[in-house]
């Protein structure tokens, strides 16, 4: 049994391919510039990687091109499409319709459409890489795995906006939340290796990526995260600011004469680190300049960590105890100089983070701990893996054993789970950095 998982953009398509009965990761991929000229597969598998450039002028002819790469005798990895048992899709935005995964019916792809308003940039991509993997794999089943599901259990008072409740009743305007099947993977491991139930468990979770936020998870469950009614707001991010004084727009735009389009393409294209150095979107280009003197992009860290510190100690507050704070995503886990910044002086709250373990800790494929011996809170940096809980979801969407994740068990939720690629994987980091070994995490012994 195979299962692929598709997660769309406006210009792109991800593909996975896992091997349900072996447990492990068959192919991946991306297709990158669809409906622009030099359209092109980036494919991996077998352990080589192969480049092919390709016309795609819609999401049709890329998922297209995906079935012929992963069927292709050399370079392919199934024999054919009807191997192939349910296909997963990430979607954005559910608003508030959905608590869970879905198997996608014409009455889901048209709540999906009724709230791309709510999600303009994402859910109208998402909804044609569905629709065209449905006419290239119609006769299996379709999953939407949403972004926004894991959050609907955030309290009225956390996602509510103080503002008229008519823009509530009428517009569905509320924090949403974002990340959720990294939140939703990350917590889960989390608790194993705290060597509880998730229903016993605390935690918080710091996903920093080119976009980012933070999860407060009380109780193994979603209780406030730092994103809104859209990915926009929260943390400082790549490219988008984060929280701003709401009056701030209307400012810039009376000076300016800036549309309410240029301001929203302002906010989330030109703003975050791109916006403070003026130069750089990436934190690898950023710390190479702040090494060599740069000032604005020392200053875009110092933003950048002492915003995140501040949610860090405001969900402190909110939860009352917490177990363990997490770092995860591409920068979560290989940037020491974030992780140092947004945790030191948080002493006082038990919050102590050991500064060599945190040099040593560069890796995403394994989980390690860099809290200090005498920290009364744990600090984990745990790899996520939405890939995995999209295939969870859609297989036992497709044998009808699924359920909401708080009454459903995975796979990674067990203390013997292996993750082989990343067992692979680490070999290799062990070569160029072998003091991993010595601050892996792994689950107690019982």
């Amino acid at each position: 049994m195979v299962i692929l998982t598709l997660n769309c953009g406006s210009s792109s398509a991800k593909y996975q391919v896992y091997d349900w009965d072996n447990k492990e990761v068959m192919a991946n991929g991306v297709v990158e510039r669809i409906g622009i000229d030099g359209s092109c597969i980036t494919h991996k598998a077998k352990g080589k990687k192969t480049e092919i450039e390709s016309p795609c002028p819609t999401h049709k002819e890329a998922i297209e091109l995906i079935m012929k790469e992963i069927t292709d005798p050399e370079v392919g990895v199934i024999s054919d499409m009807s191997i192939i048992g349910a296909v997963g899709h990430r979607v954005l935005h559910g608003g508030d319709k959905f608590t869970k995964s879905v198997i996608i019916t014409p009455e889901v792809l048209e709540t999906f459409r009724s709230v791309q308003d709510l999600g303009p940039l994402h859910n109208p991509a998402n909804i044609m890489g569905i629709e065209a993997a449905q006419k290239v794999l119609p006769n299996v089943p379709h999953c939407a795995i949403m972004d926004t599901a894991w959050h609907q259990t955030m309290p009225d008072y956390a996602f509510m906006y103080a503002i008229p409740r008519e823009w509530y009743t009428k517009y569905a305007a509320r924090k949403y939340g974002f990340h959720g099947t990294s939140f939703l993977y990350t917590s889960k491991r989390a608790a194993v290796l705290l060597g509880k139930q998730p229903k016993d468990t605390n935690v918080i979770i710091c996903h920093i990526g080119n976009g980012a936020s933070v999860c407060a998870v009380k109780n193994g469950q979603c209780y406030d995260t730092s994103m809104g009614l859209t990915p926009l707001d929260g943390l400082v991010m790549g490219t988008r600011s984060g929280e701003v004084d709401p009056a701030l727009p209307f400012y810039i735009m009376r000076k300016t004469g800036m549309t309410a389009d240029e301001m929203d393409k302002a906010l989330n294209k030109k703003s975050g680190l791109l916006g403070i150095t003026e130069k750089y979107a990436d934190r690898r280009d950023i710390e190479v300049a702040t090494a060599a003197g740069d000032k604005l992009s020392e200053l875009s860290i110092d933003m950048e960590a002492y915003r995140l510190k501040k949610y860090v100690g405001s969900y402190m507050a909110a939860l009352g105890h917490v177990d363990a704070i997490v770092f995860t995503a591409g920068v979560g886990e290989r940037s020491p100089i974030i992780r140092k910044r947004s945790l030191e002086g948080l002493e006082e709250f038990g919050i102590k983070i050991d500064l060599q373990k945190n040099e040593w800790s560069f890796t995403g494929n394994a989980e390690t701990c860099i809290s200090a011996d005498d920290s009364k809170v744990k600090i984990f940096v745990i790899p996520t893996d939405e890939e995995l809980v999209m295939t969870e979801d859609a297989y036992a969407l497709m044998k009808g054993t699924y359920d909401v994740h708080t009454n459903f068990t995975y796979s990674f939720q067990s203390p013997d789970y292996v993750n082989k690629a990343r067992v692979e994987g680490l070999k290799g980091d062990l070569v160029k950095r072998p003091h991993i070994a010595d601050i892996q995490a792994f689950p107690p012994k019982k």
